[in-house]
């Protein structure tokens, strides 16, 4: 079952036969895993996970984290540190870019 698979797909305002086309299946496959009356493989799962810039976890329903999931490193924050941490998980991976290349600006 890919649980958040059309979630994703609207989204991310993209069409079956689009996805289908991006990952290499047939918009049909598409329907069919977003209806639950078939399950792909898992090279099809990572291709769509890929895609969407998440994790196959994710996919079918097994968090709620919707961003890949990255080894995180522990510091110790203060609250204002915390509230920016999150604030940039949530960034697309093209405002990440662009924050980084901001922050780099101030230490040239």
């Amino acid at each position: 079952m890919v649980k958040n698979l059309r979630l994703l797909r609207t989204k991310n305002n993209i069409s079956q036969q689009q996805l289908a086309e991006i990952i290499g299946v047939t918009q049909q496959s598409i329907n069919k895993y977003e209806n639950h009356k078939i399950e792909p493989d898992i090279q099809t799962l990572i291709k769509l996970a890929e895609y969407f810039n998440t994790s196959v976890d994710y996919l079918i329903g097994h968090t709620d984290i919707d961003h890949v999931i990255e080894t995180v490193v522990s510091y110790d924050l203060n609250r204002e540190e915390a509230i920016l941490i999150e604030y940039y998980r949530r960034l697309s991976k093209k405002q990440k870019h662009a924050v980084s290349i901001l922050a780099e600006s101030y230490f040239d």
